[in-house]
């Protein structure tokens, strides 16, 4: 028998750790002196290691060679409007499983996981949304994360799980399939016009360095078999979005709106309730939307457009 000592630190394994969300969490948890060992699909660099969470068996090697005190699962596939369902299920639903059956065939027991899942769940509901709603997704992407809840929750008695339904959330590298990053970046380009869909939708934007901070601060709570809001509680439609970039940019331009945009099964409007969170982690302190997107304009005008997706100096502790 081979018997493994306490790390000296506390050592945090997270998965999709290259993506938009892993940089900042990793930043985070190294800012606050955690080991942390990332995963991905393609071969792996310094303080990596290269998992397809599709296999369990890599997943059964990976966590027994590692042995993290703390998993951060953030790999997905997460984009809406993706056209391959059967990966969205295989990832989000089966992958998560995968990570989870690994621990107990290896015998090790972390001291948390926490698990995204996405405030897509809830789907068309109205009003500010409690996590006692009743999940009614409209989208593959959405009844993937569902599914994956609903199984995760079969291990609550078993692993110390918190799952976190994360509303949307913005920052520098985020992709510009996403809206944020595509309204900031044609602003900050200073073009004449942008094209989107419906500009009545609303959505509850945090930034990702809050939402870094609140995962780390949810593994270091004793919140465990719970699943929370991660949100700021104040919607923003689209016409208020473009308005604050605007303003941000110094810059005006046309907005046009291209029918083809519009997406089906389109949620009207998303807003959460914070009030668990804050009573699992009563510290915590959200960045106004409007300074999230002053740090991002001012980011694309010192990079001259170019963003890594890493976390800047720029970002606040």
């Amino acid at each position: 028998m081979v018997f493994r000592t306490e790390p000296s630190v506390p050592l945090a394994f997270v998965t999709g750790a290259r993506g938009f969300t892993g940089a900042y969490v990793r930043a985070e948890l190294v800012g606050a002196g955690y080991e942390v060992i990332g995963t991905l699909v393609e071969p792996a660099g310094p303080g990596e290691r290269t998992l397809d969470i599709t296999s369990l068996a890599q997943c059964r090697n990976v966590i027994d060679e590692v042995r993290p005190t703390h998993i951060v699962h953030l790999a997905a596939s997460s984009f809406v409007a993706d056209d391959d369902a059967l990966d969205m299920y295989r990832v989000n639903v089966l992958g998560t499983l995968n990570l989870l059956q690994a621990c107990a065939d290896v015998g090790h027991r972390p001291k948390k996981i926490l698990i995204a899942s996405s405030a897509n769940v809830y789907g068309n509901a109205a009003g500010v949304l409690e996590e006692s709603f009743t999940p009614a997704p409209v989208n593959h992407y959405a009844a993937s994360k569902v599914a994956m809840e609903h199984l995760v929750r079969t291990w609550f008695d078993r692993l110390p799980i918190v799952v976190t339904r994360p509303f949307n959330y913005t920052g520098c590298g985020q992709s510009e399939r996403f809206l944020v990053p595509k309204i900031v970046s044609c602003f900050a380009e200073r073009r004449p016009f942008i094209e989107l869909g419906n500009l009545d939708v609303a959505r509850d934007f945090s930034d990702v360095r809050a939402v870094a901070r609140i995962y780390r601060e949810l593994l270091e709570a004793e919140a465990v078999s719970e699943v929370v809001n991660v949100c700021s509680e104040h919607p923003y439609t689209l016409h208020e979005v473009v308005e604050i970039v605007r303003q941000a940019s110094g810059h005006d331009l046309e907005v046009r709106v291209n029918p083809s945009f519009v997406r089906q099964n389109e949620v009207n409007v998303l807003v959460g309730s914070a009030a668990k969170l804050r009573r699992l982690v009563p510290n915590t302190l959200p960045i106004a939307f409007p300074e999230t997107i002053k740090w991002m304009i001012s980011n694309r005008t010192a990079t001259t457009g170019a963003n890594d997706g890493t976390p800047g100096a720029s970002s606040p502790s």
